[in-house]
């Protein structure tokens, strides 16, 4: 284990080292995060693939003490290298979706043309590779006994991670902090899209025991019935209903107490940063506006601990790229917070 006794916290962050400036090795650490640098089938605007790198860069910049995860840091966070197979396989693909996005969008035939057919299967097998991909990495790591957080990329990079907690914690359920459902079925063709992850999560990990979602605000008729006729396997919290418990006066810790008892003992945190309000992220892909204050989501989940609730794993995802640092640093301080929270679960 590194000596910290070496490690100053007031200097600055030391470049050799690993995310937030911390000195750890994989093996050293007790939690490891692994960056996903993929955008495939965003349907807005691009930009998330590029963020593991910015978020790497600005959290160099966190002051690491954290009041409510005290010194999880301690036991080591350490971000994998970023695979750049996986960035440049997403940077072509990405670039096949959007002459497919801007075909259909004219309302052509996908089937009465070869090479967008073509192009539909290419995408639909790159984004199989990639949860693969995401499997095999999360597995390796579950099984040498670390934690893991999942970094994005867009949101339809957390289903391996999924997958791969389940065989080891079996069943669980999943908290997603979101603008939108992600229920669609192969939105715009694409099976495995950004739109669908909550979606292919309910049809493939059958293990899922439930899917709380809070804070969604865009959604389609498909997903409202959806919902509606999970028989309770989803619940959803929409923003709407949200505020105007507020403004009827009920109070969060009351709605947070509601929320944390429709949750199993085993939850996965699926934040999609979007489900802030937009002055956190601008130049999130999908941004709408209403959303939640980033202490709302962090009091959530200090109560979900308190509960004796164990959690998981987490991804953090959907975080843009913008002409300043403003979202990448949202989201470095953001991740901090989460890899505490989740050392102190543990502890």
């Amino acid at each position: 284990m590194s000596d910290l006794s070496l490690f100053d916290q007031n200097f600055v962050g030391n470049p050799n080292n690993n995310i937030f400036g911390l000195p750890f090795t994989e093996d050293e650490a007790r939690l490891v995060i692994l960056p996903v640098p993929w955008e495939v089938t965003v349907s807005y605007a691009a930009g998330t693939a590029r963020a593991c790198e910015h978020i790497y860069k600005c959290s160099k910049q966190v002051d690491i003490y954290d009041v409510d995860g005290s010194f999880g840091w301690k036991q080591g966070f350490y971000m994998r290298e970023l695979d750049k197979k996986i960035l440049m396989k997403s940077d072509y693909l990405r670039k096949e979706a959007e002459l497919f996005i801007d075909y259909i969008s004219k309302g052509e035939s996908v089937e009465k043309n070869k090479f967008m057919c073509k192009s539909l299967k290419e995408i639909n097998e790159g984004s199989k590779m990639m949860n693969q991909w995401v499997y095999d990495q999360c597995k390796e790591l579950l099984d040498k006994g670390k934690l893991v957080g999942l970094l994005g990329g867009d949101h339809s990079t957390p289903l391996g991670f999924m997958k791969a907690l389940t065989e080891k914690y079996g069943s669980f359920g999943v908290l997603q902090i979101d603008a939108h459902c992600d229920l669609r079925k192969a939105y715009e063709h694409f099976i495995y899209s950004h739109a669908s992850i909550m979606y292919n999560a309910l049809e493939e990990i059958p293990t899922l025991e439930k899917l709380i979602q809070l804070g969604v605000r865009d959604y389609s008729e498909e997903e409202w019935n959806l919902v509606c006729n999970s028989n309770y396997r989803v619940i959803t919290y929409f923003d709407k209903e949200i505020k105007e418990r507020q403004f009827e006066g009920e109070t969060w810790k009351h709605l947070v107490d509601e929320i944390v008892q429709q949750l199993p003992q085993q939850v996965y945190l699926s934040f999609d940063i979007d489900g802030l309000d937009r002055k956190y992220c601008p130049n999130t892909g999908t941004p709408v506006q209403g959303g939640f204050e980033s202490e709302e989501i962090f009091f959530l989940i200090k109560k979900i601990h308190e509960s004796g609730r164990k959690l998981i794993g987490f991804d953090l995802v959907e975080i843009g790229v913008g002409q300043s640092d403003w979202d990448s640093n949202v989201g470095a301080r953001t991740l901090w917070r989460l890899c505490n929270l989740m050392i102190k679960n543990h502890s």
